[in-house]
């Protein structure tokens, strides 16, 4: 065996020890090793151009911030351009206002700051007092009660020195420096101000030009990534736009609102600068998990220099501890749903990230920027492992889910997933889309040799019990989506862009109350297994869902219909058979051969053959003649829709190719 991780290197000789060959390490290919490299050159290249990138970074934020406010004046009919300039300058004038207002509360507080240190110094003071020094005097009383009282040395005084002359007193040195002039005072104010004013106004003229040329961008970024297909890249760009302008604006409301209210609190508790404190306790906040907590510290800091006692930081903690958890836990949920789309482990890590490559900057604008990759990463295929290394979602999909549980022998996660997933799908898509394919894989890693005899009953076990546990859901489809009017409660919700994909649209499943009282027997339909390895279970899940709609149903086993025990096998009442194949490998001559073994042993019983997960293309007229049935089925729905057309038609009616459903026509 070639892939064997070990093997014999030359048969032994007598007595010769046994040895086993490792097999070499594969070495990394040229594409790992390019990857590698470009991984480390954009890293490279976002720590060494953070002088560039930084700015534009906060002009794209910006403008999605203001993409609102544009469409809004857009609508009045104010024109692209009037509608963008607009917008800046109110931009220009929060940030002048933010800016004038931090200046004053600063200026205020470096005048008290003397009274604020003297506060401080006795309190500290007090506090050392209350800890070392009180231990200092435990520990020397402690000293005197184990050694005994040290006898008393008289100290003797130095014999003081004779003058042996008059000193004389230094000359006193005074150094004068000339008054500045006007220009050199205007230097040294405006040379600190240079470089942020330099890049506010970089910021808000890529701002505008961004805003300007959206459309131009966006269709640039399809031509880049999507540009075979352009419908779906361009409802997703519109989509990620729309979700992230969404996301930074309820953010930057909830984060301000926040703001005010601790600096109204801040102002009633009597806090000086309290205005300042609620801005950099907005600010902070867009620091995930630990903002809060760091908009905190400063407050109760000056609330400790402000107050000589400490009812002043008691009611400023409390302010906080009150506000931060109806802010996370009660408004956020309320706006934008609880997930954000990240996982909380890519959120501190991101966080650790930007601020080592780009500093405090980076630190406040790590959940944006990682949720605009997040966001790209589940529209762009070419940059999907962001999604994946980043995203809140499950790392592998439903169906390998349900084959990696069901291969772990873990039926109750597997119950918790499907549970999850039947709140907006039917029992019989959930089998359809998940377990099935799920089976499919299974049935792939068995042909292989990859499933042992013990996994594949655990596997076996592990679905029953699922299926058994599933039973008590009814198999009825969910409600249609929400309409353009209604108010989803999650952040990731369908955007009116999303919403104008193409979505196919399912057949309805028939009622249990219009089936013919006669196909209500057991036994009516016959789910006859394959001889695949999870042939039987999948003619377990046709049955359970068959008699969900009223119709009897009976699951046969492969062996009860074998070469060896067809002579024996006996159904009455039975007016349909359902052959049900996992999937379908080689030649279908053992389906051919089974299809007349029923036919012979029951005459006149239409047969149907549900080849559940069978690619596009197999189920052709080729296919149908060389097993020998009128009708083939891809699908649990189709079965169950077909199986319902036989009863309603009569009994004993075959299922001719020009009187099948349009669907199971499309899908042959």
């Amino acid at each position: 065996m070639p892939d064997a991780p070990f093997r014999m290197a030359s048969p032994p000789s007598a007595g010769a020890p046994l040895r086993a060959k490792v097999a070499a390490a594969e070495v990394p290919d040229l594409r790992s090793l390019t990857t590698l490299a470009g991984g480390v050159v954009i890293v490279a290249g976002l720590y060494l151009g953070r002088d560039v990138l930084i700015p534009v970074v906060l002009a794209i934020l910006l403008s999605m911030v203001l993409s609102p406010l544009v469409r809004l004046l857009r609508r009045a009919r104010l024109g692209r351009v009037l509608s963008v300039l607009l917008a800046v300058l109110v931009a220009v004038g929060v940030i002048l206002a933010a800016a004038a207002l931090i200046g004053a509360q600063l200026a205020e507080l470096a005048n008290n700051a003397p009274i604020y240190q003297h506060t401080v110094m006795r309190k500290l003071d007090a506090l050392r007092e209350m800890t070392v020094g009180r231990m200092g005097s435990l520990l020397g009383r402690l000293g005197e009660d184990l050694g005994g009282r040290s006898p008393t040395v008289p100290s003797v005084a130095p014999p003081s020195a004779t003058p042996s002359a008059t000193p004389v007193p230094p000359l006193p040195v005074e150094l004068h420096t000339p008054d500045p002039t006007p220009m050199q005072m205007a230097g040294r104010i405006l040379a600190p101000l240079m470089g942020p004013f330099a890049q506010a106004g970089i910021i808000l003229v890529v701002t505008a030009f961004v805003l300007l040329q959206r459309e131009d961008l966006r269709d640039r970024m399809i031509r880049l990534f999507g540009s075979t297909d352009l419908h779906r890249t361009t409802v997703a760009m519109d989509d990620a736009v729309y979700r992230l302008s969404r996301f930074f604006l309820a953010q930057l409301c909830i984060n301000m609102a926040f703001g005010a209210v601790i600096g109204l609190g801040l102002l009633l508790i009597g806090l000086p600068s309290p205005l300042l404190w609620g801005l950099v306790a907005a600010l902070l906040r867009f620091v995930p998990y630990i903002g809060g907590i760091l908009g905190a510290v400063l407050p109760i800091g000056l609330a400790a220099a402000v107050d000589p006692g400490w009812s002043m930081v008691v009611w400023t903690a409390a302010l906080f501890l009150a506000v931060e958890p109806i802010a996370a836990y009660v408004v956020e949920p309320l706006a934008y749903g609880h997930s954000s789309g990240m996982s909380p482990v890519s959120v501190v890590i991101a966080a650790i990230f930007w601020s080592w490559i780009w500093g405090p900057i980076g630190l406040i604008i790590a959940t944006p920027v990682t949720l605009c990759l997040v966001v790209l990463g589940r529209h762009v295929r070419r940059l999907e492992f962001l999604d994946v290394l980043l995203g809140d979602r499950p790392a592998l999909t439903p169906v390998e889910n349900f084959y990696q549980r069901s291969l772990a022998g873990d039926p109750d996660e597997a119950q918790e997933q499907a549970e999850m997933l039947l709140r907006d799908r039917s029992l019989c898509s959930y089998y359809d889309e998940v377990a099935l394919k799920g089976l499919a894989l299974a049935a792939a890693d068995v042909r292989r040799g990859l499933v042992t005899p013990d996994q594949l009953d655990r596997i076996r076990d592990s679905i029953v019990e699922l299926a058994e546990a599933l039973d008590e859901h009814a198999d009825i489809d969910p409600p249609p989506p929400p309409a353009p009017g209604e108010k989803p409660s999650l952040r990731f919700r369908l955007s009116a862009a999303e919403r104008r994909l193409p979505r196919p649209t399912l057949p309805g499943l028939p009622e249990a109350e219009t089936m013919p009282e006669a196909w209500r027997a057991e036994g009516s339909v016959l789910c006859v297994a394959g001889r695949g390895a999870f042939d039987e279970v999948s003619a377990l899940m046709l049955a359970q869902i068959l008699r969900k709609h009223g119709i009897g149903a009976r699951v046969v086993p492969h062996a009860e219909v074998s070469r060896r025990n067809v002579e024996s096998f006996t159904a009455e009442g039975t007016r349909l058979v359902v052959i049900c194949t996992v999937q379908m490998r080689g030649a279908p001559s053992h389906l051919r051969y089974l299809v007349r073994r029923l036919e012979q042993r029951l005459p006149g019983v239409p047969v149907m053959l549900g080849l559940w997960t069978a690619p596009e293309g197999q189920l052709d007229d080729t296919l149908r003649q060389s097993v020998g049935v009128p009708c083939l089925v891809p699908s649990l729905r189709e079965a169950v829709l077909g199986v319902a057309k036989i009863a309603k038609e009569g009994e004993g009616d075959s299922l001719p190719q020009s009187e099948r459903r349009p669907e199971v026509q499309a899908a042959t």
